[in-house]
């Protein structure tokens, strides 16, 4: 693993602009290897990698090329083709080409920004030297400053062999609905005998049988709030054997069998004919025809979008919008924050690693200002600025966490006092931004994290029906209680979110221990926000010491939070640059 090291380390750094600024950096690496895979973390993001290395070395055209899930499957298979034969020089791309394919002739590997995961980066790794006595060889380009940290830790995590282990799900009702009904489509199946081998596996060890029985009633006459609607009766009993007889009914569910549910994606065309991709929905919907976009390496004018159909023409314009598809929320694993607090707390010792080293006047300025966290060690940082006061916690566990910490934080400090937040935050720690002074201190700021009253806390903070609600969505559609329509002629997502809203109240009014409201609920607790980790961090923190300081300005640390922040307002990419460069002047002249 070589880290790539910028010439000038950035005292206060913000995330994603310093990786374009090193792409001159990659030209000599992919030059001298044969084939170089450029792994970015978002489908976004790698347009406009791919982009920039075309404009920075004009020489690679027709020898990279650009591979993500939107892009045309036939397209895609040729960029796979043309790596085994050696015809491409490098590709861009995404997790597209993490898994399930051998890449013989590529001898190097380049990771743009955090992998978020050891096991992610080990494996994107071996993706290069697969001939017998080879070694894989991987580069990591650091988006910002502070990801050069992440590098140190990944060498650690790596010699450590700390590794993060892949947790199974467990209790999918709405799967099991699923294979009942595929069952039922064939010869049927007995329920003894079925509830004894679905007993047997590991996802469904811990269920209950009266949960047995009420997904046989879920099936057979639509359950306790659906019993009046005949075509949630699936599946007739006959001697003893469970079938669904209904030929439409079986039609339907041979045309959505499957586990795999995404946000809504629309096709994108050229009025003149001819395919370019696939974009997500939720992205789009919010362009106005005449919007310049990126796709699959071209800059596409929006003219209409017409059914599920976006129709578009080939743009001569310099600047375009880059897609934003929900990969770009990929959350630090507890492993790599683990490695990534020791990491930190070795900054400024003696015989570091080149990458630490190299970091030595960010971490001093850190040191001058404020405190380098211990691993032991909660730091938080409360900074008065004109825009207000900031609260800042690092808790280094990752976005994900850090989102449902920090709402629940502010509610906790709102039965203090009245107070409103703006809330931002990144994969190293939150910020809590309020027009007046934040009544955290010594005195109270263990029970501010206290783990008592986590699940009560988290109801009250976070809008959980809600977020139940988008939940609810996917285990309808594969549990077979929504039709998502006929091949060609798929409902949109607002119309299958409106469907699972609908069926969401029913429950909720007239079956509240519905085991499939029961499993929304619990997956927004364990996958979106990732409850047990959660109490961890809560627990680790109840037994760390937490420093509080009061830097006199903004800190290396602070930094890249309150600049996530900035996006609070409705500023262009282009003046928010200029704000934050004016910000960095600042600073560095006081």
């Amino acid at each position: 693993m070589y880290t790539i090291i910028p010439e000038e380390i950035e005292k206060y750094p913000w995330a994603g602009h310093l990786g374009i600024k090193l792409a001159h950096m990659l030209v000599p690496i992919i030059e001298q290897s044969k084939t170089t895979l450029i792994f970015i973390n978002t489908r976004g993001m790698s347009e406009t990698w791919y982009q920039t290395l075309l404009t920075i070395a004009p020489q690679l055209a027709g020898a990279i090329a650009l591979h993500h899930g939107s892009i045309e499957q036939e397209l895609r298979l040729w960029v796979e083709d043309a790596l085994h034969t050696e015809k491409l020089k490098a590709v861009v791309c995404t997790a597209s080409l993490d898994l399930g394919v051998d890449f013989r002739p590529v001898d190097t590997v380049i990771q743009v920004g955090s992998p978020k995961g050891v096991a992610r980066f080990l494996q994107r790794a071996g993706r290069s030297g697969h001939r017998p006595g080879e070694t894989s060889k991987i580069y990591f380009l650091p988006t910002h400053s502070l990801e050069i940290v992440e590098a140190a830790a990944l060498k650690d995590a790596i010699a450590q062999k700390n590794i993060e282990s892949k947790d199974p799900l467990l209790l999918c009702y709405d799967v099991l609905l699923q294979f009942m009904c595929t069952l039922a489509i064939g010869d049927g199946f007995i329920p003894q005998e079925l509830w004894k081998q679905v007993k047997s596996t590991y996802c469904f060890a811990d269920m209950h049988e009266t949960e047995w029985q009420e997904l046989l009633q879920h099936v057979v006459n639509g359950g306790n709030a659906l019993a009046q609607y005949d075509e949630y009766k699936k599946i007739e009993i006959e001697e003893g054997v469970y079938k669904i007889k209904s030929r439409k009914i079986a039609m339907r569910h041979r045309m959505h069998i499957g586990t795999i549910v995404s946000d809504a994606m629309l096709k994108v065309k050229f009025m003149s004919g001819g395919y370019v991709g696939v974009i997500e929905e939720y992205f789009i919907s919010r362009l106005e025809p005449g919007d310049v976009f990126t796709l699959a390496g071209r800059n596409l004018e929006l003219v209409m979008i017409k059914e599920m159909t976006v129709l578009v023409k080939k743009s001569t314009a310099k600047k375009s919008i880059v897609p934003s598809w929900m990969g770009g929320r990929m959350s630090l694993t507890a492993n790599l924050g683990e490695v990534l607090r020791e990491t930190f707390s070795k900054a400024l010792s003696p015989n570091v690693g080149y990458e630490l080293a190299s970091l030595e006047p960010l971490f001093l300025l850190q040191q001058q200002l404020s405190h380098i966290p211990q691993p032991q060690e909660l730091l938080i940082e409360q900074i008065v600025e004109k825009d207000g006061y900031h609260l800042l916690v690092y808790p280094f566990e990752g976005r994900q966490v850090h989102e449902a910490l920090s709402a629940i934080l502010a509610y906790r400090i709102g039965q203090i006092t009245p107070i409103s937040f703006s809330i931002s935050m990144n994969d190293y720690g939150f910020e809590l931004l309020s027009d007046q002074p934040i009544p955290v201190d010594d005195t109270n700021v263990y029970n501010l994290f206290s783990e008592d009253n986590l699940l009560i806390d988290i109801q009250r903070s976070i809008n959980k029906s809600e977020m139940a609600k988008r939940k609810f969505r996917d285990i309808a559609v594969i549990g077979g209680l929504i039709f998502q329509g006929f091949p060609g002629e798929q409902k949109k997502a607002r119309h299958l979110q409106s469907s699972a809203s609908l069926l969401f109240k029913v429950f909720e009014e007239y079956d509240p221990n519905n085991i499939l409201l029961r499993q929304a609920y619990n997956e927004v607790l364990l996958q979106q926000m990732e409850e047990a980790r959660l109490r961890q961090a809560l627990l680790r923190i109840a037994k760390s010491k937490i420093v509080i300081q009061f830097p006199e300005k903004l800190t290396p640390l602070s930094f890249p939070i309150i600049v996530d922040g900035l996006n609070r307002n409705n500023l262009s990419t282009e003046k928010l640059e200029d704000r934050i460069q004016k910000m960095q002047q600042q600073l560095a002249n006081v």
